[in-house]
């Protein structure tokens, strides 16, 4: 049977099909450049099997027999050539992953095609579910008109404003936090940012009764002048965190100075070639390292004053040259008063002669918690062995303070060995960072007794606690950030974030090793207790100050509206009688009594906010007096005093 012209011109002369094959009718697929190659040159056997071969794209079913078994078999004839596939000639480990990906694009398209199947039949079901229930709860309102189509076109309209909200909350605020600030906004308002940080209850009952003066602290602090914040810091209180915010968090005209690898920032004054903090982060270790309260307020003036133009960096023997001409001068001086040795007014001499205000703050922290953090530090190789520990112009001597270790560090010390050195300068580290010492004698404690001792030293440390700038604790970092603020009218930039997760909290500790450990630090106890109570009653002092100042606010805007409103109609009044004075007078015959009233009620307001300045300016200058020109002016000075307060 003859070919058609098209695979006559390919192969050539016409080839006789096999016995009992069907003839082919029509003419195949024109191959490529190689194939068409292959069948000219072997015309008896390539070119058949690519005329018997699938086209391209198409796939053996899965129920036929895959083509990796079929044996490769000599096309001597050209009925054998006519039953090999092309892609038979190639080695049998290409064809076998050609089979291969074959069937995994085979069931890649059944998967896709049943996924699709299924998603298409869920949104049909899901579909009739939410217009079931639409049509139930809007059942009254479907009957007006054509509602069907437009209730489905408005409940996907909500459905896709929901997601596109969810989607849109889930990409601005990601995390837990705000998850439990979106469900706390939609079941209670918003919360109080200064909530209590320890999980303890909202109602705090004090035990301890502080006057108006410990409470109210508000420190005019004058950055541009002379005023110094003395930062005392002690160890592992939160001390270093809490520096880091006073050199790097604050709002400033001049801001600190703070390079890359450099722990300490320059802090001057706006103007000035002078630093405004004395801490670890500006100063460094000026007065040795973590100086206690004994050494700040002998080192500080003497270090200021004279090493004004040298950055606050004296050296070693400088600085017992200044303690020991602080201490010649403090003998030589006859006290006549009984409270000239006290802490406070030490400070107060110490600042007459350097000329500047000295604020001290600190940071204290839970006795057991700091003792256990102390000791995680030693283990670590800390030893402080930089601390002068100077007192009364001298260091104490190695009989007066002995050491726990005689290696070059403690590292690796057990809790037991640790708590067993009745040396150990960790126990009751707060009250004698902020105690007087020089008022028990320094380190020798063949002074006076024991008992007596720790009294002294515990009364010591809760009076210059108290007459503190400031002092916050390290379990409220919010109401720390709060207190300082008000303190010293200077805000940060970012909030405090508190930490509840230490090394001190992984240390776990039986009950017998923490009433050990509270044994050994009973002062420390009994002075955080005490700080406790007065920074919980400062908080709740200004936090009720704020809120009564803002009162006082919103009733002084109304008082300004209502004058504002009363001026106002007077004057229309007023312009109206000028116009037509006749015709005002013949229609309101009670005009100038309305008048009359209005008048007396501005002047009324007027004397009444001018008694209340005068009052006020009598309070802070009782030996001044007022004159009384000056309540005559009417509804202006009303509404000048008004405006000024704005």
């Amino acid at each position: 049977m003859a070919l058609p012209a098209c695979a006559a011109r390919a192969l050539g002369p016409p080839l006789q099909p096999e016995r009992g094959a069907p003839a082919r009718t029509t003419c195949p697929r024109r191959h490529s450049r190689v194939e068409a190659e292959l069948a000219g040159s072997r015309p008896g056997s390539v070119a058949a099997s690519v005329r018997a071969g699938p086209p391209r794209g198409v796939s053996r079913g899965f129920n036929s027999q895959p083509l990796l078994d079929e044996p490769l078999k000599a096309s001597s004839s050209p009925a054998g050539a006519a039953r090999t596939p092309l892609f038979a000639l190639l080695p049998r480990g290409r064809r076998r992953r050609m089979h291969d990906l074959r069937r995994r694009w085979d069931l890649g398209s059944l998967c896709r095609a049943l996924l699709t199947r299924g998603l298409a039949a869920l949104g049909h079901s899901l579909k009739h579910v939410l217009g079931a229930i639409f049509s139930k709860i809007f059942g009254p309102l479907a009957s007006v008109g054509n509602m069907d189509e437009k209730s489905n076109k408005l409940l996907l309209a909500l459905v896709m404003l929901f997601l596109f909200a969810v989607i849109v909350l889930q990409y601005v605020c990601p995390g837990t936090e705000c998850q439990l600030l979106r469900l706390q906004a939609f079941s209670s308002p918003m919360p109080d940012p200064y909530r209590s940080e320890d999980e303890s209850s909202a109602r705090f009952v004090p035990r301890y009764n502080f006057s108006r003066g410990d409470l109210l602290r508000k420190v005019d602090f004058d950055i541009k002048g002379d005023d110094l914040i003395v930062f005392l810091h002690i160890q592992k209180t939160g001390g270093t965190t809490f520096g880091r915010h006073l050199v790097r968090n604050i709002q400033l005209e001049q801001p600190c100075e703070c390079r890359v690898g450099q722990k300490k920032c320059t802090c001057h004054r706006p103007g000035k070639r002078e630093t405004w903090l004395f801490s670890r982060f500006s100063t460094g270790w000026s007065c040795g390292l973590h100086a206690d309260w004994t050494e700040l307020t002998s080192c500080v003036p003497a270090v200021v004053d004279g090493k004004r133009d040298a950055r606050l960096r004296p050296s070693r023997w400088r600085i017992f040259q200044i303690l020991d001409a602080a201490s010649k001068d403090r003998r030589g001086s006859p006290n006549t008063n009984p409270d000239a040795n006290s802490p406070s007014s030490t400070k107060a001499r110490n600042a007459s002669k350097s000329g500047k205000n000295f604020h001290y703050i600190t940071i204290l922290r839970d006795p057991v918690s700091r003792y256990l953090s102390e000791w995680r530090h030693v283990q670590r190789g800390a030893t402080w062995k930089a601390s002068l520990h100077v007192c009364d112009g001298r260091p104490p001597t190695s009989e007066e303070l002995p050491s726990c270790y005689t290696g070059d560090d403690w590292s690796g010390c057990p809790l037991k060995e640790f708590m067993d050195c009745p040396y150990n300068l960790a126990n009751n580290r707060q009250v004698r960072m902020l105690s007087d010492l020089t008022l028990v004698g320094c380190y020798n404690l063949s002074v006076m007794p024991e008992k007596q001792r720790n009294k002294v030293l515990l009364e010591s440390a809760k009076s210059n606690l108290k007459h503190m700038a400031f002092f916050g604790l390290t379990e409220f970092q919010r109401k720390t950030q709060y207190l300082f603020e008000k303190t010293f009218n200077m805000n940060f930039i970012s909030p405090f974030t508190q930490y509840n997760t230490t090394r001190a909290s992984s240390v776990e500790i039986n009950e017998e090793i923490q009433k050990r450990i509270e044994g050994l630090n009973f002062l420390d106890m009994e002075l955080y207790s005490y700080a406790k109570d007065l920074f919980l009653q400062r908080y709740q002092f200004m936090r009720q100050k704020e809120h009564q100042e803002a009162r006082q606010k919103r009733q002084e805007q109304r008082k300004f509206l209502k004058g504002r409103f009363l001026q106002t109609h007077f004057q229309s009044q007023g312009q109206g009688q000028s116009q037509n004075p006749s015709q005002n007078q013949s229609q309101n015959p009670n005009l100038n009594v309305n008048q009359n009233v209005t008048q007396n009620l501005i002047q009324n307001l007027t004397q009444n906010l001018s008694h209340k300045e005068n009052r006020e300016s009598q309070k802070q200058n009782p030996g001044q007096e007022q004159s009384d020109g000056n309540t005559s002016n009417g509804t202006n000075d009303y509404i000048g005093s008004v405006e000024k307060w704005r």
